[in-house]
């Protein structure tokens, strides 16, 4: 479904990781850990065009992203980032419909069918009760999964997600996790995303992907990953802090 070939990924031309060679299924959530500047984020907008590669090629679907338009992409990609959304006087079913808007007419009129296709993404996520609510005056929460579901509401091969549990308390970041696990087996979306939550990443995850010093430093299951002590040379984690994390 997604496939990074020989991508380098940066600003203004600055490589700040090369060599990312990385392929997605259907189905698959692949999740990206690292250290504070490693360069998750960075990589999660070049796979969807917010920054242009340094090198390299991206394809969704078979199609290489460069010669997507931004409707093409808006129907194979939806995406939530970290930044908070901020509305003015919107219901949570109105954010949610701003994802039909790639299959619109010029006159951005939803259709009969759209706003069966928002309800439904709705009830995906279980906020029903909240859909008429004032988008801006429900909880962190409840706002993420509002905007899960307008990303699913786009009904996209590819579901990119930086940082989903921030602002999360462990109750609603567990739940969201539990989501995104069943948005990508269920509908068969996959699934790329940056988390800092290690052991969120361990439950979640089919593939982990670590970054450390401009490079992708392994590739493998949460098994793979987590086992003897890389997590802590990856993270270059003191001896003693170490033993602390392993007791939590």
């Amino acid at each position: 479904m997604v496939r990074l070939d020989e991508v380098a990924v940066g600003y203004n031309r600055k490589v700040i990781i090369d060599g990312i060679e990385l392929e997605i299924e259907a189905g698959e959530v692949v999740t990206l850990i690292g250290p504070n500047g490693s360069g998750k984020s960075t990589i999660l907008k070049s796979v969807i065009g917010q920054l242009p590669l340094v090198a390299g090629k991206t394809y969704i679907a078979d199609k290489a992203v460069k010669d997507m338009s931004a409707s093409e992409m808006a129907r194979l990609t939806s995406v939530v980032m970290t930044d908070r959304v901020r509305t003015e006087l919107m219901t949570c079913r109105e954010v949610v419909a701003n994802g039909r808007y790639p299959y619109t007419n010029k006159m951005g009129v939803l259709s009969k069918e759209d706003w069966n296709k928002v309800d439904a993404a709705i009830a995906r996520v279980h906020a029903e009760d909240i859909a008429g609510c004032d988008f801006m005056k429900t909880s962190d929460g409840l706002r993420q999964r509002i905007m899960l579901a307008r990303a699913l509401c786009q009904e996209p091969k590819l579901m990119v997600l930086d940082e989903p549990t921030s602002y999360l308390d462990i109750k609603h970041k567990l739940s969201m996790i539990r989501l995104i696990r069943e948005l990508a087996k269920d509908e068969g979306i996959a699934i790329l995303m940056s988390l800092h939550e290690l052991e969120l990443a361990r439950i979640v995850s089919d593939r982990i992907v670590c970054l450390k010093n401009g490079h992708i430093d392994k590739i493998g299951t949460s098994e793979e990953v987590f086992a003897d002590n890389y997590i802590k040379e990856l993270f270059d984690i003191e001896e003693e802090d170490y033993k602390i994390w392993q007791g939590l």
